[in-house]
């Protein structure tokens, strides 16, 4: 058994990282992240860390080059002050989508970034949703790969919503929004798309499934430009059905994101709390869940030698 818990936060997330804090009725470890004129990042701990059960809170959020950097340079930071064990909590894991060579002399970046937060020294990784499940296989560390999508089905089973169905984005999503479309106990439709181009531009070929007079729920892990989304959207207005909403754990809305949403007609985008959320993009179309209790519990979880899997209800 390690010694004492101890959780640490960089600056991708502060708000997340104090949520989880707050739920384990303790503060935050003492840390200092800055960046010099001369975009060096120094990292140093401001407090001992010899032997200690370290968690470091940081998604991959933007900018996520320099996110990325105080991950591994934190971790850096811990193992040369000797911490017992060092598990980096990523709960959004960035480059995810570059998860295989599908095309000629491209690289494979999912890998290479679990390589760097391996030499940098962590020993295991705590993490959210997966864009691919196989990222998890390019780890030689262990990986605990949480899930929001319990969280994001209770709520829409609060909400009662009749005559509903689920909708994945796509074929690759499809597992994701069974999993959701059984919690429920509604059924399932799946767009069938083509991607055009690496512009995140895509052509919505035909639905599968019968959505005509239902309410639609959307389910993808991720919402980044919601080109995507709003193919979606549009698709099943043309095919009939009375009101439309989304659910995704990772909302990245980079770019015209937020003006495709707000001027589109989804009633409600429903994400969590893995990426802040900038104070411009908190609107009435966007509700936020906290996963800072399962998070915290999975801390705990790890913390403790017992098992994470019993938390998936």
């Amino acid at each position: 058994m390690y010694q004492e818990l101890s959780v640490f936060g960089g600056n991708a997330h502060p708000v997340l990282t104090s949520a989880i804090c707050d739920y384990l009725g303790r503060a935050p470890g003492r840390i200092e992240v800055f960046e010099f004129s001369n975009e060096n990042i120094f990292v140093q701990i401001e407090e001992n860390v010899r032997q200690r059960d370290v968690f470091i809170i940081q998604p991959i959020a933007a900018p996520v080059n320099t996110r990325l950097m105080e991950l591994l340079i934190m971790i850096d930071a811990f193992r040369r002050g000797s911490a017992g064990r060092i598990t980096a909590v990523i709960p959004y894991f960035a480059y995810g989508r570059s998860d295989k060579k599908d095309q000629p002399r491209v690289p494979i970046t999912a890998r290479l970034i679990a390589n760097l937060i391996e030499v940098a020294g962590a020993d295991r990784v705590l993490t959210v949703d997966l864009h691919a499940g196989q990222i998890q296989g390019f780890f030689n560390i262990p990986v605990d790969e949480m899930t929001a999508l319990y969280t994001l089905s209770r709520y829409f089973q609060q909400q009662e919503l009749g005559d509903l169905v689920v909708v994945a984005t796509d074929l690759g999503a499809a597992k994701r929004a069974r999993n959701v479309a059984e919690r429920l106990d509604v059924p399932l439709a799946v767009m069938e798309k083509r991607r055009v181009g690496n512009n995140d531009a895509t052509e919505v070929m035909s639905i599968i499934g019968d959505v005509r007079g239902k309410q639609a729920l959307i389910v993808d892990d991720e919402v980044d430009t919601a080109g995507t989304l709003m193919e979606t959207v549009k698709a099943l207005g043309d095919h009939g059905v009375t009101s439309i909403r989304a659910a995704a754990t990772h909302a990245v809305l980079s770019g015209p994101a937020m003006k495709r949403i707000s001027s589109s007609p989804l009633l409600e985008l429903v994400i969590t709390d893995t990426l802040p959320l900038a104070p411009e993009k908190q609107t009435e179309k966007i509700n936020v869940l906290s996963l800072a209790p399962l998070l915290g519990d999975a801390i705990m979880n790890i913390h403790t030698g017992q098992s994470v899997s019993g938390l998936f209800h």
